[in-house]
């Protein structure tokens, strides 16, 4: 006698599955275009599915009456292929949950910006994360677009926004908390800053912009506001001093330049970090640097593009080296600066000469970074002006044996 069972086909908001009369639940046959049709009428007529094991040891599905569910020919056990292979648990998620995976793998997929070069895993992790109200520092080398992606999560989610660049002011306290103020109308009152607006106002992202430059007392009175556990300000450091909540849904973005070829820079501290995820934002390679340029600048004859794409490549491309000769790379904001200027006519050299020259030290003469980065960027230039930049030196003792 053939052994077969009755299955109840379920579709839980788009999740179609088969269900025994014990509750235990199956896959859907996806995979195999007849069973699928099969199972998918079955849920339209208000059927049942019977599932068949046929002497090669193979499953043949069917419809019959709903009556027919009640799993007394056989049980699951006698479907060892049906029961090791297909089942499945099927989660239960609400409407609001599917609203937002649908935002987080779809819809912000198409609202990052073009001129945004970061992967798609990473753009979705920073979507979510602003979703669910995490505190998230972005980390990477200055201008890598930690800022203008910070900026472009706040456009997604269209949610009222608030800059603030820890790493301009020498007074934090000024910044974060406010001032006493004397006049001689009102004498002295205290006038709260902008920030603390800012933690008042429901669902705002609040970029926190060059953390890694902030005066250590910044750090100090965001403990608390940044803590899951505690979200609010202190406005006194005296007991029993007012303190202000952080609202609902409210998100902090950090943007922090790591790493000791970043002058002006503090070693952040390990209980502040603690209290943000951290996403990197990754260099761009020159594939993808060309792309952002040819992007931002279609005008621009791509050869040129290209060179300008190549001589940021071998920067970062030298600092694998063992003995780098320079201390850093050229920046993708550089970069696009440079273009700029190609792009209003300056020659590549004179763009070179005003955008990246002054970023490199030209103390060591001929060995200095700065004669690197020339030597670089005439490699790559066609204007005819390479040719002795760097000999000169042969051209002094050439001239002597001339004159001698």
């Amino acid at each position: 006698m053939q052994k077969k069972i009755f299955l109840k086909p379920i579709d839980k908001n788009g999740n179609k599955v088969l269900v025994d009369s014990q509750g235990k639940k199956f896959t859907w046959p996806t995979n195999d275009s007849r069973n699928n049709r099969l199972c998918n009428a079955a849920l339209k007529n208000d059927n049942s599915v019977k599932v068949r094991l046929v002497d090669d040891n193979t499953l043949s599905y069917g419809t019959a009456p709903l009556n027919k569910f009640v799993g007394e020919d056989s049980i699951v056990s006698d479907f060892p292929l049906l029961s090791e292979t297909q089942i499945v648990e099927v989660v239960e998620v609400s409407a609001d949950q599917q609203v937002m995976m649908n935002f987080i793998h779809n819809e912000s997929v198409q609202l990052k910006p073009k001129q945004l070069i970061v992967n798609e895993l990473k753009w979705k992790y920073l979507i979510r994360s602003a979703m669910r109200g995490k505190n998230i520092m972005m980390t990477g080398p200055a201008g890598c677009g930690k800022t203008m992606a910070a900026k472009s999560v706040v456009s997604a989610l269209e949610r009222p926004d608030f800059y603030f660049n820890l790493g301009a002011t020498q007074d934090p306290r000024a910044t974060l908390i406010g001032n006493t103020h004397f006049n001689k109308e009102d004498g002295t009152y205290f006038s709260e800053a902008l920030f603390v607006k800012a933690i008042q106002t429901p669902n705002a992202v609040i970029l926190l912009d060059e953390l890694s430059r902030a005066h250590p007392d910044a750090a100090n009175i965001l403990m608390t506001v940044l803590d899951e556990g505690q979200r609010y300000l202190r406005l006194d450091e005296a007991d029993g001093s007012p303190t202000i909540k952080v609202a609902e849904g409210v998100t902090f973005i950090a943007t922090a330049n790591i790493g000791n070829e970043y002058t002006a820079t503090r070693v952040m501290d390990r209980a502040l970090m603690d209290r943000f995820i951290v996403i990197e934002m990754d260099l761009l390679d020159k594939q993808q640097e060309f792309d952002l340029l040819k992007m931002l600048f279609p005008n621009i004859e791509t050869d040129l593009l290209d060179k300008v794409s190549s001589i940021v490549g071998d920067t970062r491309k030298e600092l694998t080296n063992e003995n780098p000769r320079i201390s850093t790379h050229i920046s993708t904001r550089a970069s696009v600066e440079m273009a700029s200027l190609i792009y209003d006519g300056f020659s590549m050299l004179e763009a070179a000469e005003v955008t990246v020259y002054p970023q490199y030290d030209a103390t060591g003469g001929l060995d200095s970074e700065r004669t690197f980065i020339k030597q670089l960027v005439q490699k790559y230039s066609d204007d005819g002006t390479s040719e002795d930049l760097f000999n000169v030196e042969d051209d002094n003792d050439t001239n002597e044996d001339t004159n001698a």
